[in-house]
């Protein structure tokens, strides 16, 4: 049991290490082998409990963002909450590995190993308050080799390939064992005929998974359209990032009249769209004319459509987290999105009083924000050439959340445009996992992506998954750049939630079929 408790906390270990900021690819499949490998031949409970484990070793470095200016309380419950999912995925394991000698388990066990993680993952992602979407291991491959699996089934297939390449190892080294025992009796090292073969096809298919997504093409072509992303940078860091608000929105004019000034020398070419990222203005500029009269002057100087983030509502209780077209000449226009997958704890608080009970840090939220109801896509037409960029929005946690992004796509986004505030998180992972995001969301479906924030990381995304120019986190930048636009359809976004289903029917007979063998051999016998 002690070597089981020290493999869960490697292969939790492992699985934070193969995500931002130390983004060791490999290191995923890896730690999903030793997890299998801690919880296999024990009881669900047992397994259970492992995982649990596993999961806190991963999650507690992973998310310890959560806490830096509120405590640890929320921090370790989030972690807690996380593992909990892993530990299921333990319970899983050790329920579809039983019975241990089961030959045809283990012949199945890499397939069974990859659906479980994925039904889990599946789980974790949509529960509860709409789940934490945030640490699926897909998003651990952003610059891994199987990255381009994204663009053929999502974060679904791109998970369950790496779980069945951490399956496929360890069958492997299962096989080895098999083959070359490390303690043999003369008598009984007679070389099994199908031993080779046990050992060169796990190995052999593992090889073939991780390099064949290298050998499919992904496309880049698309009509050219020139973006420009300002990150104007917050004057300090923290939970009260925006206790100056005002200087907030002076920075990010500021910045934008810099840039115009350049595209005027003919220092910097004309872009056909400026995207300001989340909470560029946190002052309501339809309440307060002197925040419009920042807008209005930014937008004018540089004489093309913003795309501003700002929060709305003023002194009523209708709260939004908001972004919308500015146009030249115009001013605000009726092309807006208001925020759909709201955070909660953050945007919004849950059962108030019942929280509140256990930490008065629930009140840090004064004001909940409410969710708006239809997917963004804001069109702004080319300068040149007659086309029209159809921008499909997400705002911050939006872009790890499939059914926002999806709608997107489907409304016909040619570019997808990620606003975000990482203002509050400093100097941690925290925007090197979401800028991971966008880069698998750029393969999923397709699409150039602007990843645009306040203080960084921000940069552009061409649809091969690459970022280009990313800033550095709390400086000053423009980000400017040509992307294609894009409309044709991948299979990704064709599936939609479709592998996620397949993976969790596969998960769910993994675990049948085990719990019924037992009795069809007593009855045969």
């Amino acid at each position: 049991m002690l070597r089981r408790l020290l493999l869960a906390v490697a292969g939790g270990l492992l699985i934070w290490a193969a995500f931002p900021d130390l983004g060791v690819w490999i290191a995923a499949p890896v730690g999903i082998a030793m997890l299998v490998a801690a919880v296999r031949g024990v009881g669900v409970g047992a397994g259970f409990g492992l995982g649990v484990l596993g999961g806190l070793a991963w999650f507690v470095p992973y998310v310890s963002w959560t806490g830096l200016h509120v405590g640890p309380l929320p921090w370790l419950a989030l972690a807690v909450l996380q593992s909990l999912f892993v530990g299921l995925f333990g319970a899983g394991v050790s329920l579809a590995h039983r019975p241990v000698a089961d030959r045809a388990t283990a012949a199945w066990s890499p397939l069974s190993v990859a659906a479980i993680w994925s039904a889990c993952e599946w789980a974790r992602a949509s529960m509860p308050f709409g789940g934490f979407p945030w640490g699926r291991v897909a998003y651990s491959q952003a610059e891994g080799p199987l990255l381009h699996l994204a663009a053929w089934g999502g974060p679904a297939l791109l998970g369950f390939i790496t779980a069945l390449l951490g399956g496929l190892a360890l069958s492997t080294l299962d096989a080895t064992r098999r083959q070359f025992p490390a303690r043999a009796s003369v008598s009984s090292a007679r070389p099994a005929r199908r031993g080779v073969g046990a050992v060169l096809v796990p190995a052999a298919t593992a090889l073939t998974l991780a390099g064949a997504p290298m050998l499919i093409p992904l496309g880049t072509d698309g009509t050219p359209a020139r973006l420009m992303a300002v990150q104007g940078n917050a004057p300090r860091n923290g939970l009260d990032f925006n206790a100056e608000r005002r200087q907030i929105l002076d920075n990010h004019g500021a910045v934008t009249r810099r840039a115009a000034a350049d595209v005027a020398a003919g220092r910097l070419p004309t872009p056909d769209l400026v995207i300001w990222p989340e909470n560029a203005s946190d002052i309501d500029p339809f309440v307060n004319a002197d925040a419009g009269a920042v807008i209005d002057g930014a937008v004018e100087a540089m004489d093309r459509p913003v795309l501003v983030g700002a929060v709305l509502g003023g002194g009523r209780r209708d709260l939004t987290n908001t972004s919308i077209l500015w146009e030249p000449g115009v001013g605000a226009t009726d092309q807006r999105y208001d925020k759909q997958a709201l955070v909660p704890f953050a945007e919004y608080m849950p059962y108030r009083a019942f929280f509140r009970a256990i930490t008065r840090q629930v009140d840090l939220l004064e004001r909940d924000f409410v969710p708006g109801h239809t997917s963004g896509v804001i069109e702004v037409p080319l300068r040149e050439g007659g086309g029209t960029i159809r921008a499909g929005l997400g705002i911050c946690f939006e872009v790890a959340v499939d059914h926002v992004m999806d709608a997107a796509v489907r409304e016909g986004a040619n570019l997808l445009v990620v606003q975000t505030n990482n203002a509050m998180f400093d100097f941690s992972a925290e925007s090197a996992q979401q800028l991971a995001i966008s880069q698998v969301r750029a393969v999923q479906y397709g699409r150039s992506v602007v990843h645009s924030s306040n203080v960084g990381i921000s940069a552009l995304i061409t649809p091969d998954g690459v970022a280009h120019d990313p800033t550095a986190l709390f400086t000053p930048a423009v980000v400017e750049g040509t992307l294609p636009l894009r409309t044709a359809t991948t299979p990704a976004a064709a599936l939609g939630i479709a592998p996620d289903v397949a993976f969790v029917v596969l998960a769910a007979v993994a675990l049948i079929v085990p719990a019924r063998r037992p009795r069809r051999s007593r009855v045969a016998g």
